[in-house]
């Protein structure tokens, strides 16, 4: 990992990468939120690839793909809000 951040340092972004609890030399100060938010981001695109024609990209112009996607997180945002 500590690869990665300087990998991602390098790059000029800030890496959401969390320490180990053991590790030796970990910041003070750690992106909380930040990490939060890199995880729903994950979540989401989790939840987007289990559709078939995402996930296998069945679509190959750039322009129905994204149509697809979007229809796809209307979905995953409809089914986030109307649980019963």
């Amino acid at each position: 990992a500590k690869a990665n951040r300087d990998a991602a340092r390098a790059r000029g972004t800030l890496p959401v990468i969390p320490y180990r609890s053991n590790a030796k030399q970990q910041p003070k100060l750690f992106p909380k939120k930040l990490y939060r938010l890199r995880a729903r981001v994950e979540i989401l695109i989790g939840k987007a690839k289990r559709f078939k024609r995402i996930a296998l990209r069945c679509e190959k112009t750039a322009q129905n793909f994204a149509s697809i996607v979007a229809l796809v997180f209307v979905f995953i945002l409809i089914k986030s809000v109307h649980t019963t």
